[in-house]
């Protein structure tokens, strides 16, 4: 049988058919050795091949094979640095959730996350949640980091799944397509969801006061289907994003504003640091490139690890 995986917890997969049954599955045990660097070797979004097996009472799906994957987004493991761990698969877009101060979300999370949809050619939103929440000086610092990343080409909105805030805009662009929807823990992802379906009715937390970071309140990812004609996909909150599988000369080629500009540069393999002649850092000193994308840029290439205390508005 054919399907696809709607849940994935690490050793039980959620299979949906083709003919619109759920299976529990597992994988076929030599499965996990062929060459799979990932923790997860079958992620949420993925098409799979699998048999049904009945035992006593119970039916089990054993999945024997993996179709190829036409994208996917995937990070450093948490505890695995030399490991990869694929959050989901098969997306026609993703939504980045942000939020100022509660919790604080980077310049530098931001960019790592859009330099791995950009690598793997998937269309990035970024949606600035909370907006009920802030003062006109907080407002005024959203409107300036939508401006700057606006004016990279990545579509931001102004967002409060709590009042309502711009959901349905965010319904219109879900329509027709499978969207995977991420950011750190506590900026509203299960919220929004809920919003968005109220059937739904995702688990939800409060923020920790003490800390100003929120609590996991979706374990594993899961995709659901809407009555709109759209698939979503919730995923945990992630702290930070490691991005993997890029050498040095790539990066910059997934900052679209480099990108642009790379034919400009006096060698062909600048890597926009020290290189004399080069465009991007010209740029750069004309304002026409922002500080903390080249900061957030830099840091990729340098191989330095996110550093998560920098607040989203942070122009140093």
């Amino acid at each position: 049988m054919l399907g696809t995986v709607y849940k994935s917890t690490g050793s039980w997969y959620t299979v949906k058919a083709n003919d619109g049954e759920f299976y529990e599955c597992k994988i076929k045990g030599k499965f996990r050795i062929q060459g799979i660097k990932s923790t997860n070797p079958i992620a949420v979004g993925d098409k799979v091949k699998f048999e049904v097996e009945h035992i006593g009472d119970e039916t089990l799906g054993i999945i024997s094979e993996i179709a190829d994957r036409k994208n996917y987004i995937v990070r450093k493991s948490v505890n695995l640095s030399k490991q990869t761990h694929i959050i989901a698969s098969n997306l026609d877009q993703v939504f980045l959730m942000v939020t100022l101060n509660n919790p604080p979300t980077s310049t530098s999370f931001i960019d790592r996350f859009l330099v791995t949809a950009e690598a793997y050619q998937i269309p990035a939103v970024i949606l600035f949640n909370k907006i009920d929440t802030y003062t006109e000086e907080e407002l005024g610092e959203i409107k300036y980091m939508a401006a700057l990343y606006r004016e990279v080409g990545y579509t931001c909105l102004g967002i409060s799944a709590i009042t309502g805030k711009n959901v349905e805009e965010v319904k219109e662009m879900m329509k027709g397509k499978t969207s995977m929807f991420s950011g750190h823990s506590g900026v509203g992802k299960s919220t929004l969801i809920n919003a968005i379906d109220k059937d739904l009715d995702l688990k939800t937390a409060a923020i920790s006061l003490q800390h100003l970071q929120g609590q996991h309140t979706t374990t594993f990812a899961e995709m659901f289907d809407m009555d709109f004609g759209a698939r979503i996909i919730d995923t945990p909150g992630i702290k930070g994003f490691g991005i993997v599988d890029m050498e040095k000369s790539e990066i910059g080629d997934y900052f679209p504003e480099f990108f642009k500009l790379k034919n400009q540069c006096k060698f062909n393999n600048c890597l926009h640091l020290d290189e004399p002649k080069c465009a991007v850092k010209e740029a750069l000193d004309n304002d026409e490139v922002s500080w903390s994308r080249y900061r957030s840029y830099v840091q990729m290439v340098s191989g330095e690890d996110e550093n998560y205390r920098v607040d989203i508005h942070s122009k140093k």
